[in-house]
Formats: C-alpha cells, sequence, structure tokens
C-alpha cells in the first residue's frame, strides 16, 4: 500500500478517521459506568457483567492485526465502512438488548466493529497525509485518544443519571447511533477509493493462531485479578508464550511459501521499531495503572467523591491533548526526541505524588492536580513522540503493520497496567479507609517512576542512530530499504 496524494477535503477526512477512533475507544469506558444499572435493569450476573466489560475489550484486543491487514488487502475505504456499520448497528443492538446474553453477544460484535475500523485510522493518516499536514494529525490522533478514556466515564456518567424516559444506561450505547451514522456519510463522502489487492489471501493459520496467543494473554490479564489469580490465569500466560512462539514460525512458512503474512516479522527484529513498541507499551501500562488504583485511591482510600475523582484527571488529559499538536509545529528531531523526555517528565510527575504523599501532603488536592497535569503533559510528549518515530522510520508500504502493531501494544500494556499495579494496590489497601489506601498510593505512584524511567530509556535507545547493515537474503522480499536496523 503506498502513499496517496493529499485530498483538497482533508479536513473531512481527518474528522472522519478521528470520530471513528473516539467512538470505538470512548466505548470501552464508557459501558464502566453503566454496570450497576445494567446489573439492576436485567438482573445479570457477576459473570455476566464481567462478559459485558471485557467481551469487547477482548475482542478488540484480538482482532486489530487482523483488521489492519485486511484494510491492507481489500481496501482502506471498504473496511473502515464496513466497521463503522457493524459498531453503529451493533451499539443499537447492546442499548435494545432484552437480557443480558443479548447484551455479551452485541457487546462481542460491537468490539469486532471497533477494531475493523479504529486500526485504518493510522494507516489513512499515515498514507493521506505528509509533513505539516501529517505531523498535525498525530497529534489530533494522540489528542483524541487521549480524551477518550475520561469522556467515556463523563459521558456515561451523565446519561446513566440523566435517565432519559426511564431508559436508565441504554442510551450509553444508543448515543452511538447517531454518531456513527453521521460518521458513515462523512467517511463515504471524504474517503477517497483505493484498489484491494485481489492477488493476495488473508493468511488464515496465522490469524487462528495470533488469535489464540492474543487470546491465552489478555484474557488472564482482564479477568485473573477480579478471580485471585487462579491456576488457569497463569496457565494461559505461559502458553501464551509458546502461541507466540508457534505464530512466528508460521508467518516465517508462510513467507517461504511466497504468501502474504499477516505480520512482517523482520520489522520486530529492527531497533526502532521493537523498542518503541517495548517502550510504549510500558508507558501505557502506567496511564491505565494510574486509571484504575486512582478512582480507588481517592473514592475508597480518600472517602472523595466519584465527580471529583473524574475531575482531578482533567488537568491530565488538558495537558495531554495540548501537547501532540504543540510538537506537530516542532522539527521532525524534537518531536522524536520527545518520546524519551516525556517518559522522564511523566516520571517526575510519578515521583513527585510520591513524594507528596510521603511527606504528608495527602489531602492537598491542587498539588495531586498539578501534578497530574505535569503527567498528562509528559504522556501526551511521550505518545506523539513514539507515533512520529514510528511513521517517520517506516514506510506506507508498512502502514497497516505499524497500525495493528501499535493499536495492539496499546491494549496488552494497558491490560498489563490494571492487572500488575491494581492487583499491588489491592493486595496492600484491602479494606476501605487512609491508613493503608496512602501508603499503598505512595507505593504505587514510586513504581509508575520507576517504569516511566524504564521506558524512557527503552526509548532513548529506540531513536539511537546506527549504521545500516546489509538485508539477510531470507529478509529481501519482506526488507524495506528505507527502515533503519
Amino acid at each position: 500500500m503506498t502513499a496517496q496524494p493529499q485530498t483538497r477535503h482533508s479536513g473531512w477526512l481527518l474528522v472522519a478517521l478521528l470520530g471513528g477512533m473516539f467512538l470505538g475507544s470512548v466505548d470501552i469506558a464508557i459501558v464502566n459506568v453503566a454496570t450497576p444499572s445494567i446489573r439492576d435493569s436485567l438482573q445479570a450476573s457477576g459473570s455476566e457483567l464481567e462478559l459485558i466489560v471485557s467481551g469487547y475489550t477482548l475482542t478488540y484486543a484480538m482482532l486489530l492485526i487482523t483488521s489492519a491487514r485486511l484494510g491492507d488487502m481489500r481496501g482502506l475505504r471498504k473496511m473502515y465502512l464496513l466497521g463503522l456499520v457493524v459498531f453503529t448497528a451493533s451499539s443499537v443492538a447492546c442499548g435494545l438488548a432484552p437480557t443480558a446474553a443479548t447484551l455479551v453477544c452485541a457487546r462481542v460484535v460491537q468490539g469486532a466493529g471497533a477494531a475493523l475500523a479504529t486500526s485504518q485510522v493510522l494507516i489513512g493518516i499515515q498514507l493521506h497525509f505528509e509533513g505539516r499536514a501529517r505531523a498535525r494529525a498525530l497529534g489530533l490522533y494522540t489528542a483524541v485518544l487521549s480524551t477518550s478514556a475520561v469522556l467515556g466515564q463523563v459521558l456515561g456518567g451523565v446519561l446513566v443519571t440523566a435517565n432519559l424516559f426511564g431508559t436508565a444506561w441504554r442510551p450509553a450505547f444508543l448515543i452511538n447511533a447517531p454518531i456513527g451514522v453521521a460518521l458513515i456519510v462523512t467517511a463515504m463522502l471524504a474517503l477517497p477509493k483505493d484498489e484491494p489487492k485481489r492477488s493476495k489471501r488473508l493468511d488464515l493459520p496465522g490469524v487462528a493462531v495470533l488469535s489464540a496467543a492474543l487470546l491465552l494473554l489478555v484474557v488472564p490479564l482482564v479477568l485473573g485479578r477480579e478471580a485471585g489469580w487462579p491456576a488457569w490465569t497463569w496457565i494461559c500466560l505461559i502458553a501464551s508464550a509458546g502461541a507466540f512462539a508457534l505464530f512466528v514460525r508460521v508467518e516465517r512458512q508462510q513467507v517461504a511459501r511466497g504468501g502474504y503474512p499477516l505480520i512482517t516479522l523482520s520489522l520486530l527484529t529492527r531497533r526502532p521499531v521493537a523498542l518503541a513498541l517495548v517502550s510504549q507499551a510500558a508507558t501505557v501500562a502506567t496511564y491505565f495503572g494510574l486509571l484504575f488504583v486512582l478512582a480507588l485511591y481517592l473514592q475508597q482510600g480518600l472517602g472523595k467523591s466519584a465527580a471529583l475523582s473524574g475531575l482531578s484527571l482533567v488537568s491530565w488529559v488538558a495537558a495531554f491533548g495540548v501537547s501532540g499538536p504543540l510538537l506537530g509545529r516542532a522539527s521532525l528531531k524534537t518531536k522524536r526526541r520527545a518520546a524519551p523526555i516525556g517518559r522522564l517528565v511523566l516520571a517526575a510527575a510519578f515521583a513527585g505524588i510520591a513524594a507528596a504523599l510521603a511527606l504528608g501532603f495527602a489531602d492537598n488536592e491542587a498539588l495531586l492536580i498539578a501534578l497530574l497535569g505535569l503527567g498528562g503533559l509528559g504522556y501526551g510528549a511521550a505518545f506523539s513522540g513514539t507515533l512520529t518515530h514510528l511513521t517517520s522510520t517506516v514506510t506506507g508500504q508498512y502502514a497497516a503493520d505499524v497500525s495493528g502493531l501499535f493499536n495492539t501494544t496499546i491494549q496488552v500494556g494497558g491490560s498489563l497496567g490494571v492487572a500488575v499495579f491494581g492487583t499491588v494496590y489491592l493486595d496492600l489497601a484491602p479494606a476501605a479507609g487512609r491508613t493503608a489506601a496512602v501508603p499503598a498510593f505512595t507505593t504505587i505512584t514510586a513504581a509508575l517512576a520507576c517504569t516511566a524511567v524504564v521506558a524512557a530509556a527503552f526509548a532513548a535507545w529506540a531513536i539511537r542512530p546506527s549504521k545500516p547493515a546489509a538485508p539477510r537474503p531470507q529478509e529481501a522480499l519482506e526488507t524495506d530499504p528505507a527502515l533503519p536496523r
């Protein structure tokens, strides 16, 4: 897939792409607020509630790489529109679901539609925007992705609390219908047509093995903490390593046969790509870990309201949203350096919170909000810097690979962050009250700071120049000559 010239309607094109990404991301968060109302309305069991929440996330995470490859093979426009249609229709099915089981099924389909649509967004930006326009698009991509998680919780709370016409939780899903229809129309008008690559066939063995590997990895990360980490979670995590190894073997066989692999494995052997993805996973883990732990700390630990808990993150989101557009005006070298520097700023914010708590400033809400703003600024710079680094390192030929790998990294990193940092916090503060919550949150923020420093080191290593090496003969067919090694 080669880069296309920028269209005259690039503004509407960007609106269409980012709107689809916003819908897919916001729905991950919005249902968390609606679960108590769903439980009361549908008499849903605990396991059904878990599936309503996690069914979407699991399907979404599993299909991102496959969806990106489908966009490359069958056409970005066609797959993006299909994803929007599936997401919009399944959102209506969610909002009208008469039983918990029906809602679970609709959520799984909704996750598939979201994966199919959102995986095309980064591809579209890389292919249809260049120079300053691409930098601006990536900055807005970062801003939209950051705000969606918090806005999902806020929007869900408002809609459920309003209880419009006695519908309780249902508008949290039904609101997607008019927005989805508007985005479908916008995308049909703004997205340029692209020719499908009919000579290429989807790597079905690769899809099957990769889906199994991601399922074995993500399911225990999503469900393990709530279940108390029983034996099956550890068995799944160990088995996932073997499944990923099998996937590598299947992909190599696909290349040897002259086929079209699901992932270009040679990308993952390149230091600039592999280390950037590892750094991004660690950074995202700190963000999602903070989101989970901060709510518990403020509400159960300090006895603050849910409203204050949500508003405390406004400074984070605002600073995150500002950093991307600001970096869009900087030079390419500066933007790439923002990846490690932003992570160091993030680490400083976490360390500042830990120090403030240790010094007895647990009730200083203004200080907490200010430090969260600093963290959001650093996280936004790191996120935008990593995106710039990856899209400038890898040519448009590998846009689908970058999109699938980057988005999957976000989902796996986020699940890992909640599982690890959430479990440690709950172990340190098993009951409500500030006596255990303050030292527990101090420990967690210190650990988040250390993780961010390690992520900064990986990011700095990723952007460090290196001498090009001659490609190995076996990789000649799948190696991008413009890709640094």
